[in-house]
C-alpha cells in the first residue's frame, strides 16, 4: 500500500474535518529526547512525496518539512527529555510526547491517527492506532518527517555542547561509534541512564561504607 490520503478521506466522508496524524522519533536512542509531532494537513493541498521519514533522504525530509510547515492547517512538535524518560520509562514518555503534540495543535483535531499499536491513554479525542501508519497515512507520514527533522536539529545542537560523542551523525542511536565514545568518555549529561547500552558504562557505586 502507498502512503496516501485514503484513510483521511474516508474519515472526511463521514463528517470529520480536522484529522491529525501523530508519530514519534528517538524511542530507541541512548541519548537525547524522544520527540513527537502532530500534523493536520490540508487535504486539498498535500505536499508531494510524503512518506515514512525513514524512507526519505535527509535532504528530502528537510524540503518536505518546510512544505508541511507552510501548507498544513496545523502542526506541533513536543519532546520529553532524557531524565523524564529515565523516570517514567520510554513507552510512557512516548505517550506523553505524542499527547503533548496533539494537545498543542491549533486548531484542535476532530480525530487522531497514531503510528503504532497503542492508543494514547490520556487523550480525550477519537483516535485510531495504525501499525506502520507512517507508510500508509500522509498525515502520520508528515508527522514522522516533522519529528525526525526537529530531533535531528536538536541532536546537532547537542553535538556542539557535548563534543566527541558524534551526536550529529548517529543522533543518539546505539551505533559502534556511539559505543566507542561511551567507552572513552562515559555518559554525557543527556544520556538515558536506565538504558542497557548506557548502564554498562556507568561507574559502580560502592555502597559498603567506610
Amino acid at each position: 500500500m502507498a502512503c496516501d490520503a485514503s484513510i483521511e478521506r474516508g474519515l472526511t466522508a463521514i463528517g470529520l474535518k480536522l484529522i491529525a496524524g501523530v508519530d514519534e522519533v528517538g524511542r530507541g536512542c541512548l541519548a537525547g529526547p524522544v520527540v513527537a509531532a502532530a500534523v493536520i494537513l490540508n487535504l486539498d493541498d498535500i505536499p508531494e512525496g510524503i512518506n515514512d521519514s525513514k524512507q526519505l533522504t535527509a535532504k528530502k525530509r528537510e524540503e518536505l518539512a518546510e512544505e508541511i510547515e507552510r501548507r498544513a492547517l496545523a502542526f506541533s512538535v513536543a519532546r520529553v527529555e532524557h531524565d523524564e524518560i529515565d523516570r517514567i520509562n520510554i513507552l510512557q514518555a512516548t505517550f506523553v510526547a505524542m499527547t503533548r503534540a496533539v494537545k498543542a495543535l491549533q486548531p484542535k483535531s476532530d480525530y487522531v491517527l497514531i503510528d503504532g499499536r497503542h492508543l494514547l491513554p490520556s487523550l480525550d479525542c477519537p483516535q485510531q492506532a495504525i501499525i506502520k501508519g507512517d507508510s500508509l497515512s500522509v498525515s502520520i507520514g508528515a508527522a514522522s518527517i516533522m519529528a525526525k527533522v526537529a530531533r535531528d536539529h536538536w541532536m546537532q545542537d547537542y553535538d556542539r555542547q557535548y563534543p566527541g560523542y558524534g551526536f550529529s551523525s548517529h543522533v543518539g542511536y546505539n551505533t559502534r561509534q556511539h559505543q566507542e565514545a561511551l567507552a572513552q568518555l562515559g555518559p554525557s549529561a543527556i544520556h538515558r541512564r536506565t538504558f542497557h547500552g548506557v548502564l554498562s558504562f556507568q561507574p559502580l557505586l560502592d555502597l559498603r561504607g567506610d
